[in-house]
C-alpha cells in the first residue's frame, strides 16, 4: 500500500465542485425521465416517484462503488477509495451508507474536511473511505 501525503487527498473546493456537478446531472436526469414518462398515457404517480427516488438514491452509491466516484468526482479528478486499502474502491453497502450520511448531514459533513490530515468528511469516517486526487 502506498503512503499518501497531505497533498494527495482531495481538497474541499474539488469536493464541492463534484457535488454541484452531480446535483446538476441529477436534476437533468430527473427532468429527462419526467419528459420520457410524459410520452405515455396515464403513468401512475407512484411510477414517477419510484424512478426519481431510484435515480437519486442509487446514482452516488452505484458510481462510487463501481467506478470510484460519480461523474462529478471524475470531472473534479478525485476518487473515493477504501481508507485501509487505497488500491480499491469502497463496496456498495459502504457507498450506500456513505451517501445516506452525506445526504442527511448535507454541507455540515464537509466542514470536517479541513480539520484532519486525510481531509475526511463525517461520511468518510462512517464509511471508512477517503477521497484522493487522481494523478
Amino acid at each position: 500500500m502506498q503512503v499518501l501525503t497531505k497533498s494527495d487527498y482531495a481538497i474541499l473546493p474539488d469536493r464541492i465542485k463534484a457535488a454541484i456537478i452531480d446535483a446538476l446531472l441529477l436534476i437533468a436526469a430527473m427532468y429527462a425521465a419526467s419528459e420520457l414518462l410524459n410520452l405515455f398515457d396515464n403513468v401512475p404517480n407512484y411510477v414517477r416517484i419510484v424512478i426519481a427516488v431510484l435515480l437519486f438514491i442509487l446514482y452516488d452509491p452505484l458510481f462510487t462503488s463501481q467506478f470510484g466516484g460519480t461523474i462529478g468526482h471524475s470531472f473534479s479528478n478525485i476518487t473515493v477509495r477504501k481508507d485501509t486499502d487505497r488500491e480499491n474502491y469502497i463496496g456498495f453497502p459502504s457507498a450506500l451508507v456513505r451517501f445516506i450520511f452525506k445526504f442527511t448531514l448535507g454541507w455540515v459533513s464537509l466542514l470536517t474536511v479541513t480539520g484532519n490530515k486525510k481531509k475526511k468528511a463525517v461520511h468518510d469516517y462512517i464509511a471508512n473511505s477517503v477521497v484522493v486526487t487522481d494523478k
